[in-house]
């Protein structure tokens, strides 16, 4: 039996937690912020795109392969993630949100991917002023987390089951499918996390649904539609600008 973590960050610099989520959601985030950037401009800078919380770098290369002609570099507070990050993208450095900030000047993104990381922060309102703070006025926050109102979360609410992606113990799971403890210490709604973007200083916030790719298959169809309403979709990618642009 595996010894619990000490510490938060014993628990993720441990090799066996997942550090990468699915391609597919990598990708649709992408696009989305390819779009939001527009094309690249001949003889003008690329721009510049920290992937905040890289893991192991699967994401971030899937993102470069959409967002080409811009700089990519990701960032985790794990050695072991990066180590294997380092392997997969040409940049990718140690930072935290906490204790000192980032390793950027204020102003110097113009975008920020921040995929499956607000749901693990002890305290996320720190975090967001530290990306806000990174970002240039008007600069891009490309956010995913898991929807505690998901569509099969209801029924299991009903049901008087533990919702999918929440967790109550950092040694085991108890009360709800699943049978990984990923660390998930914050759940959103889609109505709660547009008020929290809004109230930490960011605006024109847009959010839509992506699917999850452990859902079972016979299930997944049913996920894919839920897509179409966000507030019962797996997956909320989140949209936001810097307000001051």
């Amino acid at each position: 039996m595996t010894r619990p973590p000490a510490t938060l960050r014993d628990f993720y610099e441990n090799p066996a937690v997942p550090v990468a989520s699915g391609a597919d959601r990598s990708r649709q985030q992408a696009r989305l912020l390819a779009r939001a950037l527009g094309p690249v401009r001949s003889g003008a800078p690329p721009a510049t795109i920290l992937d905040i919380g890289c893991g192991d770098g699967s994401a971030a290369a899937v993102a470069a392969g959409v967002l080409t002609g811009h700089r990519l570099v990701g960032v985790d507070w794990s050695q072991d993630a990066l180590r294997r990050a380092r392997t997969r993208i040409p940049w990718a450095v140690r930072g935290e949100l906490t204790d000192g900030g980032l390793p950027f000047a204020t102003g110097s993104a113009d975008a920020v991917l921040f995929s499956e990381v607000i749901e693990h922060l002890v305290d996320p309102d720190a975090a967001l002023d530290e990306l806000r703070r990174v970002l240039r006025p008007g600069g891009h926050l490309m956010l995913s987390t898991p929807n505690l109102a998901a569509w099969y979360n209801r029924g299991l609410l009903l049901a008087g089951v533990q919702p999918v992606f929440s967790e109550v113990s950092m040694r085991g799971i108890h009360g709800r499918p699943g049978t990984q403890v990923v660390g998930h210490l914050r759940l959103y709604t889609a109505r709660a996390l547009r008020g929290f973007l809004t109230a930490s200083g960011f605006e024109a916030v847009r959010i839509t649904g992506a699917p999850y790719h452990d859902v079972p298959r016979p299930l997944r169809p049913l996920d894919r539609a839920a897509c179409r309403v966000p507030s019962l979709a797996s997956i909320l990618l989140a949209h936001a600008r810097r307000a001051g642009g």
